[in-house]
């Protein structure tokens, strides 16, 4: 069965058709897709487009939620990172619980279902700052602290919390998934030559391959729905990006437990290391999607975040992309915060000119409502559930903003 896709080149024709019949790129085939000429685009993001439409048409997704920044302090150093504050600086700081319960609140006003608890790897390692915030709150260290503002959400909203606290030991994984209903890190790359002098990852011991691998192997012993992807633009070349998704590809075939790839463009900033460095432009975006559909196949969700790409995120949909990931009515990108989140009107036109519906999701997958017993904690069950639909996605949708 051959594809309808022209190609100028028949090796990469032929190659697209045998993943259209489902067979799984090689490691090879796949650093050769990422480095096809521009004339190929439109071949690659047409394969990535039908792989995905055969396992999930019609519907794309995105999940409501509130950003919690539980602490910006952090012991790593990107080089291009502005959520992180030294200590001298008057915005290092770490939330209370009067502050946390605020913005969850604020958030469920507004029809948020999910708080997403991001913050800085393990300050109080680097930081006496961050120990004299620990000390004064009563907590030994910040996952601690990280898992009891999680079960205060839980049990005084109806929020469902999303940790992203980076890398995690195999005990503090199961610490906090009694308490999230998903977690997740971003492996941004493989490539440990990013860690070297000059890099992005250099004075990042957080940021190494090895350990951000055996995050994602720990979660995935032990159940837990994970969320990561990779940073484009950040000083890696096309094949250490290939290296990096066939990386995930493999460790989702070992667990089954990554619900969501997310491909980040790379948004330099005033005042980081990495401040001159060019950003990928859209047809760099559509092609590193593109390949990562291709790689990851069509049963897994993939992701870009559209308010880093203003006015042209739409193309996204043409390269195979199907989540749009959380999107905030109340709570800036802390990450990215001159990136303003699109509105959700915006975001459902913008779906349906492109022949799809729009839906709200938790940030838990509907794949892994589907098996809640294996997945979720005993008690987050009933609470995910009340949510749900029978396609597992939000069943009443709050239609403001």
């Amino acid at each position: 069965m051959r594809s309808s896709i022209i190609s100028f080149h028949p090796a990469l024709q032929e190659t697209l058709d045998r993943v259209l019949v489902g067979e799984p790129l090689s490691h090879a085939e796949a650093h050769v897709l990422i480095e096809a000429d521009n004339t190929e685009l439109p071949a690659l993001c047409v394969a990535a487009k039908t792989l995905r439409e055969r396992y999930k048409p019609h519907t794309v997704t995105y999940s409501r939620k509130v950003f919690i920044p539980l602490t910006t302090l952090c012991r790593d150093k990107c080089g291009y990172c502005t959520f992180v504050k030294s200590p001298g600086n008057p915005a290092a700081r770490t939330l209370t619980p009067d502050e946390v319960l605020a913005i969850a609140e604020a958030g469920q006003r507004v029809g948020c279902k999910e708080a997403l608890f991001s913050l800085g790897e393990r300050p109080e390692l680097q930081h006496s700052l961050a120990r004299e915030h620990l000390r004064y709150l009563g907590y030994p260290t910040m996952t601690a602290y990280l898992r009891a503002m999680c079960e205060m959400v839980l049990t005084q909203t109806n929020l469902l919390p999303h940790a992203n606290p980076g890398t995690l030991s195999r005990e503090e994984i199961a610490e906090l998934r009694d308490v999230n209903v998903s977690m997740g890190m971003m492996l941004e790359n493989v490539s440990d030559r990013l860690t070297q002098r000059d890099q992005a990852h250099f004075g990042c011991p957080d940021k190494i391959p090895a350990v951000r691998l055996a995050t994602l192997r720990a979660a995935g012993k032990l159940a837990v729905p994970f969320t990561t992807g990779i940073l484009i633009g950040i000083g890696e070349n096309r094949a250490e990006r290939v290296d990096a998704l066939l990386a995930i590809r493999d460790i989702q075939a070992e667990y089954g437990h990554i619900q969501e790839v997310i491909v980040q463009n790379f948004r330099a900033k005033p005042s980081t290391r990495m401040a001159g460095y060019n950003e990928p432009d859209t047809n760099e975006m559509l092609r590193t999607l593109a390949v990562a559909r291709l790689v990851l196949g069509g049963e897994m969700n993939i992701q870009a975040p559209p308010n880093l790409t203003p006015g042209e995120y739409g193309r996204y949909l043409e390269a195979g992309i199907n989540d749009w990931g959380g999107i905030s009515p109340i709570t800036p990108d802390h990450i990215n915060p001159e990136a303003v989140w699109p509105k959700i009107a915006e975001l459902r036109h913008v779906t349906s000119e492109r022949g799809y519906t729009l839906r709200e999701r938790l940030a838990i997958y509907p794949e892994y409502t589907r098996d809640s017993a294996r997945w979720l904690a005993e008690d987050l069950r009933s609470r995910v559930a009340m949510w749900i639909d029978t396609e597992g996605l939000v069943k009443h949708e709050e239609t403001r903003w």
